[in-house]
């Protein structure tokens, strides 16, 4: 049936009804009007589909997936090439957890270093988040999954998120923060746009019809549907016309009442909420239409034929290793680097250990697995804690356990970084340090030992004042599930595509 003939057969409450969610994840089914729901996931470095009770900040678990590298990560690859196979790989696992839109990839600029969200950001340059975002959304939408655009537009901080105005002039908000978006849409047409909390010179972006009208359909050419933040809705009416169409997550019918009476009052045309309601009815059939079409058999890692939906955990985990390897970033290297295998090495730093993969928040996935350093490594190297992940202050005893065995070794290789404490969606970092006591472990070993390489691992700069007195610095960001054994196959050689950033 067509759109027009379905909408025609609503009433004004139902129409309304179609305009939020039904549950966290999922828009609002009609089903004596054939008007089924679908589901939406969380992303952008894996499918993150709660299995019970969903909360968008990821306090409930989540089904198994695989965690790949953030976008902070891959952008340093500069391959889209390898954006659009985690694009694939992603909508493959999507589909298979019957996920019908993937929220991301997240596009935003990275204004600040102190953003507690840079590590779902590609980068600071418009030109890369746009190619390496479009080259992501063609490999999802591939496999007839949507993708989601966020956050549109100049979300680039978290402290205070939901109220703050960004004030910006139009030309610096075209070429910088609006130039990725625009590549994205142009080069790959998401099925959908998220909005962002914040306020742009005075108005929400799920009210700025200069921003959802006049820039992104008009000028841009846009064909899909605008969606707020979950829970960034200010005034209901108002972002109707604006061009916002759905709201997330389920309104218990609150707005829908307004809605109902700002057409009633004629203070709202009814075509306007006739727009919105064919645009959803498009993104659920484009959803419904893709996966009674889509060939198992184009799917980058597919399963035997006699399975429908699925992929295969351990390529896929695989991809995630080799996204790593060809996204991590050579700072420093003065003649240590590739390890050699015959020489007493001694890794130290509980992240060789327990390895910090992923950030906090909405993106938060619940991995099929982890390899850590120590367990790719086996034992061709030897062990020191050094000290605890989520303590700033120096434990002695690790301390002079880590001294003891780097005296007694060829190379210390120190695994450092930010704990989940210092970066996560919800607020921002207050300075560039990592903790303390792994400054000091790394200062107190270079003291005793000359030839240490660093691996970092973090989702934004740090400040490193030990840099000077330490032979190697690689930085892995937070790299996935796979992070481990691609750290370990870069220090030793096994894997060379890395980028090496020379010392001015």
């Amino acid at each position: 049936m067509k759109h027009t003939d379905i909408i025609r057969k609503l009433n004004l409450e139902q129409k309304c009804a179609l305009l939020s969610g039904e549950t966290v994840f999922t828009t609002r089914a009609l089903p004596g009007k054939g008007i089924p729901s679908i589901t939406l996931s969380d992303g952008p470095n894996g499918v993150r589909k709660q299995a019970g009770a969903a909360d968008h900040l990821g306090l409930n678990p989540s089904v198994p997936a695989t965690c790949f590298p953030t976008a902070a990560t891959v952008a340093c690859s500069w391959d889209p090439a390898l954006g659009e196979q985690l694009g694939r790989a992603m909508g493959e696992e999507a589909a298979a957890q019957e996920v019908s839109v993937l929220l991301g990839p997240g596009l935003n600029t990275k204004r600040s270093p102190l953003c507690g969200r840079n590590f779902e950001y590609y980068s600071e340059d418009p030109v890369v988040a746009g190619e390496l975002g479009a080259a992501f959304v063609n490999g999802v939408q591939e496999h007839g999954v949507g993708t989601s655009l966020k956050h549109f537009a100049a979300n680039n901080q978290e402290w205070r998120r939901m109220s703050i105005s960004a004030e910006i002039d139009e030309r610096t908000l075209r070429e910088i923060y609006l130039a990725a978006f625009e590549t994205v849409v142009k080069k790959a047409q998401p099925w959908t746009i998220m909005c962002s909390y914040n306020r742009i010179n005075g108005v929400y972006s799920c009210e700025n019809d200069w921003l959802l009208n006049k820039v992104l359909r008009d000028e841009w050419g846009f064909e899909g549907l605008v969606m707020t933040d979950w829970g960034a809705m200010d005034e209901r009416v108002p972002s109707l016309k604006a061009g916002l169409d759905l709201e997330m997550p389920d309104c218990h019918g609150e707005t829908d009442k307004l809605i109902v009476k700002a057409v009633q009052s004629g203070e709202l045309e009814e075509s306007v909420l006739d727009t919105a309601v064919e645009r959803i009815l498009t993104m659920v059939d484009k959803y419904l239409t893709a996966r009674k079409d889509i060939d198992p058999a184009s799917m980058v890692h597919p399963l035997p034929s006699s399975v429908e939906r699925g992929y295969d955990v351990a390529a896929h985990h695989a991809l995630a290793r080799t996204t790593a390897e060809q996204s991590a970033v050579l700072l420093k290297n003065e003649d240590i680097l590739p390890l050699q295998k015959d020489k007493k090495i001694a890794f130290i730093g509980e992240f060789a250990k327990v390895p910090r993969i992923q950030g906090g928040g909405s993106s938060h996935i619940n991995n099929t697995s982890i390899e850590s350093a120590l367990d790719a490594a086996g034992d061709s190297v030897s062990y020191a804690q050094g000290f605890h992940i989520d303590e700033e202050t120096t434990d002695e005893t690790l301390l002079q356990e880590a001294i003891t065995l780097a005296k007694e070794s060829d190379v210390a290789v120190i695994f450092a970084g930010l704990p989940d404490s210092f970066e996560s969606e919800g607020f921002d970092r207050t300075h560039l340090n990592m903790p303390a006591n792994q400054n000091e472990l790394i200062a107190r070993i270079s003291e005793v030992q000359p030839n240490v390489v660093v691996v970092l691992h973090s989702g934004s700069p740090i400040a490193m004042p030990w840099l000077d007195k330490v032979a190697g610095v690689l930085q892995m960001y937070l790299a996935g599930q796979a992070s481990g054994g691609a750290a370990v196959n870069l220090l030793f050689g096994d894997a060379l595509s890395l980028i090496h950033i020379s010392e001015p």
